[in-house]
């Protein structure tokens, strides 16, 4: 069975190097002080860098104290990994002091961008996958985790579109990028059955596609249905609604390839109460024992 507790005490926080292999979720400022009071039981919490690139404030007042507690995963959106352009040397360093304040267990990033020359774009947009893209993410990657002394973890998208231009699938791309770095990878689980049912792909084989073996993080998430200009079934990556089965489902499947792996709830939009989102948590929580005990049957 998995620890009922699982929670770092603070002399813990300096030597751990990897979430716990539990449900974790995004937290939120509107669950600061139920979380403070009720000490839940729940593997992690993960925060986006971006909210916290100040000094001081509330958001690090909370946090420090969450810390204390729990075991915590940096997630970052900002550094346009893609971008066709330098990185950001000042949002760079602001991460480095971040990360140095906080000492989390996971730090990730998107295979995205989402700048161009001084025009910050409030999205996380596709790339193709092809050669130069591909020496252009490396390099960035090398400079990140150079920069930060750290191994970071890239994100797999979602995606609408797909360019002409692309000579790789994004499964070969990623496994490249994983090679030629070494960083790992997070898997998006909601991200691959979105992009699975807009392009008309098997969710499946795409996950037994990826570089399962360098798996630190899974995230899970809801996702919003329209359908596109030609009627077919269209899927956003809301974070606005529970997660849906088919991608619970993928999860359990993917859970039999890579075994049990730190699962973030990912939820930005419409935030439900604390205790509906820590109940969608145990939810993943179940199923990461399931596994657990498999493997030690």
């Amino acid at each position: 069975m998995l620890n009922p507790t699982n929670k770092l005490t603070k002399p813990q926080v300096a030597r751990a190097h990897t979430l716990p292999a539990r449900a974790g979720v995004g937290l939120k400022p509107e669950h600061f002080k139920e979380i403070l009071a009720t000490q839940p039981d729940i593997g992690f919490f993960e925060v986006h860098a971006e909210n916290y690139m100040v000094p001081g404030g509330p958001f690090h007042h909370y946090l420090t104290r969450i810390r204390e507690r729990y075991a915590l995963s940096i997630h970052g959106v900002g550094l346009s990994i893609g971008a066709d352009a330098p990185l950001d040397l000042d949002h760079l360093n602001a991460l480095t002091v971040l990360l140095k304040r906080y000492q989390p267990e996971s730090f990730s990033e998107h295979l995205a961008w989402s700048t161009h020359s001084d025009v910050f774009l409030n999205d996380l947009l596709p790339l193709p996958y092809n050669t130069a893209t591909l020496q252009r993410v490396c390099d960035h990657i090398d400079q990140v985790q150079s920069h930060l002394g750290r191994r970071m973890l890239l994100e797999n998208p979602a995606t609408y579109i797909e360019f002409a231009a692309s000579t790789w699938n994004e499964a070969t791309f990623l496994s490249e990028v994983v090679r030629r770095t070494g960083c790992g990878l997070l898997l998006d689980v909601n991200n691959v059955y979105v992009s699975s049912v807009n392009h008309q792909r098997d969710a499946k084989a795409v996950v037994q596609a990826l570089p399962l073996a360098q798996v630190g993080e899974i995230h899970l998430a809801g996702f919003a249905e329209q359908v596109d200009g030609k009627d077919d079934r269209l899927l956003i990556d809301s974070h606005g609604s529970p997660v849906a089965q088919a991608v619970w489902d993928l999860y359990a499947f993917t859970l039999g390839l890579t075994g049990p792996v730190a699962t973030l709830l990912e939820r930005d939009n419409d935030i439900p109460t604390w205790p509906v989102l820590l109940a969608e948590a145990n939810l993943a929580d179940r199923q990461l024992c399931a596994v657990l005990e498999e493997v030690h049957a």
